[in-house]
């Protein structure tokens, strides 16, 4: 929850009132616990790329984070979509 005083510097100046604005989550619980569990696979070394885990062993974080929220997609988690590249 993010409370501001609308820019009048003082609060006692405005009486108390506040403007109270409450932010929409971009990940759900399941895509957070889906990117936790790839991540520790990954530190583990037992996360691997590739379908079906035939590619070679995750080195890299953001790799890891990706995998993780791929198999979050597929479980039909509330994940942001992919960004398209624009051609």
């Amino acid at each position: 929850m993010l409370i501001s005083n609308l820019g009048f510097g003082d609060r006692s100046c405005f009486d108390g009132f506040y403007r109270v604005e409450e932010t929409m989550a971009k990940f759900g619980e399941a895509s957070k616990k889906s990117v936790k569990s790839a991540v520790h696979r990954e530190k583990a070394g037992t996360l691997k790329s590739g379908k079906g885990g035939k590619g070679g062993r995750v080195k890299s974080r953001k790799q890891a984070i990706a995998i993780g929220l791929s198999e979050a997609r597929k479980k039909g988690a509330k994940v942001p979509r992919k960004a398209s590249s624009s051609r």
